[in-house]
This record gives structure tokens, C-alpha cells and sequence, in this order.
């Protein structure tokens, strides 16, 4: 057991809020970093105190460049200044979606490199909430101890909370198919999958889903919805086939562009998702709901606190 006086919790920059609510969830402090920019664009941190022999909790997504990079910075000043443990949470993993190199055209699996520059960092533990790919959970020489933060029970509550009836869940494709499988078990309702191919860097192509949607509302999950492209064509596929509504989840919203325009105008009634990505609230046609209840627990678990 850890007395949670020894536990010092900061964040990165951007996830500094979610940061706050954590401590908050587990009545403890929150630590926030010194932070300067200089003219030239460097960036200046420093602990406001020592950390030395401290179990230092990083929350941290790396949804942009500088946020990766203020991470490996964080757990470098860690081990700098001697703290006892290094434990970091990741929100949101970027380059999640490049997490292997297709043959021929010499791309950099940037999903496995920059996960890996993580690990070289030696931080002792890594949580990734929701990965795109559990491979780069693998992605060291056995030094560190990494976890999947499952978000099923957080999704599904989320969904029971729209307060529907006679719905389906409907994968985007069938790599996704096992999870939905999962949360359509914990929501007692029928679960089906639409075919989808990938035929550029953001365009995908969905050709039909099944009639299982006829006359229910369809409830379109995925992990991430990135340009909301393959997500508003699964929603028409799904009106095509006889579903009376059409409803949106995924973990991650990253919603990049104009993707929130897209939905507004498209089929679907309301996207929900949860607030890993920095920022993200509620509001118009989006629900968001709170991701820092259960990452407090994990925290908790973790460290015996």
C-alpha cells in the first residue's frame, strides 16, 4: 500500500483538466508543472518541488507533436530527479492507427516507433485507454509494464443512458466486430457489422449492413471517429436497410476538420463519446461524458492507494 501523500499526479498541458478531475476522483492533490515558453519556441518545465523517492502519475494524451513530446520530457524529468515509480496514463494514443507498415510502400509504422520511444523513456508502467491496436502495447524489450484500459462498462452505461428502445449496435467493419459483441453482452441487446473497405489515407467506402436494423434504431460503435467519413455511410446504409434512427458512439473523438459540420447535416441524431481527447465537451450534436472515473480507479488499483 502507497500513502497517497508519496503519489504526485501532473498532467501535460493539454490534459490538465482531465488531470484535475482525477485528483479530484481520488481525493488527492493535483501538482502543476512550472511552465515558460521562450522566444524561440522552447519549452521550459520544471517540478514545483522534489520528487525524489515520489510515485509520479503522468496523464497524458498524444494527440498532437507537442504533446508526444512533452510526455517523453515528463518521464525523462522523472527519472532525472529520482522519482521512485514512473506511472503514465495515455487518454489518447496518436498514430495509434499506423501501427504496422503495409509491404511496398516503405511508410514508418509511426504507431509502434513513437510507442516505443515512450518505452525508451523507462517509464515503469503504461495505461492506454482503448488502443486502436494492442500491438503496440508490446512494443518494448519486456522493462515495462503496460495495461489496456477497457472503456466497455463506460460505453455501455453511456449508451443504456440514452434512454432507447429496441436498438441494435452496429460495427463499422468486422475488426471492430469482437468489441461491439462485447458491449451489445453487457447491454442485452443484438449486435451486427457493416463491410467496409479502406481505399485512401482518409476514405472509406461502406457497401451494405444487415436487415437486422429494420425497424430498430441503429447505434453505430467504434473506437475512434477521426473525419466521421466511414461513420455517416454506415448511419445511411443502416437507413437503407430499415433502421427507423441512427445514433453514433466511439471512445475517442477526435472529430478532426469540419467532422462535426458533417454530422450535423448527416443522419445521425447524436454522437456520444467520452472526453480522452483534449477538450472535447458537450454540446449541439455531440454528448461527451467522462472518462476521469475510471482512470482514477485504474490509478487506485494500480498503485494500492
Amino acid at each position: 500500500m502507497r500513502k497517497k501523500e508519496d503519489v504526485v499526479l501532473i498532467a501535460g498541458t493539454a490534459s490538465t483538466d482531465l488531470g484535475q478531475c482525477i485528483a479530484e476522483r481520488l481525493w488527492m492533490p493535483f501538482t502543476r508543472m512550472e511552465r515558460k515558453q521562450f522566444a524561440d519556441g522552447e519549452f521550459w518545465h520544471a517540478f514545483p518541488f522534489s520528487i525524489e523517492e515520489k510515485d509520479l502519475v503522468i496523464i497524458a494524451s498524444t494527440h498532437n507533436d507537442n504533446s508526444f513530446q512533452e510526455l517523453l520530457d515528463l518521464i525523462s524529468g522523472g527519472r532525472f530527479w529520482n522519482a521512485r515509480s514512473i506511472n503514465v496514463i495515455i487518454p489518447y494514443l496518436g498514430y495509434s492507427t499506423m501501427e504496422r507498415a503495409k509491404p511496398g510502400i516503405f511508410e514508418i509504422p509511426k504507431g509502434i516507433t513513437r510507442t516505443r520511444q515512450i518505452f525508451h523513456a523507462r517509464p515503469d508502467y503504461v495505461g492506454f485507454v482503448d488502443l486502436h491496436n494492442e500491438a503496440v502495447l508490446h512494443a518494448h524489450s519486456g522493462s515495462v509494464s503496460t495495461y489496456h484500459i477497457w472503456t466497455d462498462e463506460s460505453s455501455a452505461k453511456a449508451i443504456a443512458g440514452l434512454g432507447l428502445e429496441n436498438y441494435v449496435l452496429v460495427s463499422p467493419d468486422y475488426g471492430f466486430s469482437k468489441r461491439v459483441a462485447r458491449l451489445a453482452s453487457l447491454l442485452g441487446c443484438s449486435h451486427t457489422a457493416a463491410d467496409k473497405d479502406r481505399f485512401d489515407t482518409d476514405k472509406t467506402i461502406v457497401g451494405q449492413v444487415s436487415s437486422v436494423v429494420k425497424g430498430k434504431t441503429a447505434i453505430i460503435c467504434d473506437d475512434m471517429i477521426r473525419t466521421g467519413g466511414s461513420i455517416i455511410q454506415t448511419a445511411e446504409r443502416c437507413l437503407q436497410a430499415g433502421a427507423k434512427d441512427v445514433y453514433a458512439h466511439a471512445t475517442h473523438l477526435v472529430m478532426a476538420g469540419d467532422a462535426i459540420e458533417k454530422f450535423t447535416r448527416s443522419p445521425v441524431v447524436k454522437v456520444i463519446g467520452s472526453d480522452t481527447w483534449p477538450g472535447r465537451r458537450s454540446g449541439g450534436i455531440l454528448e461527451v461524458y467522462p472518462i476521469a472515473p475510471l482512470l482514477a480507479e485504474v490509478i487506485e488499483s494500480h498503485l494500492q492507494i
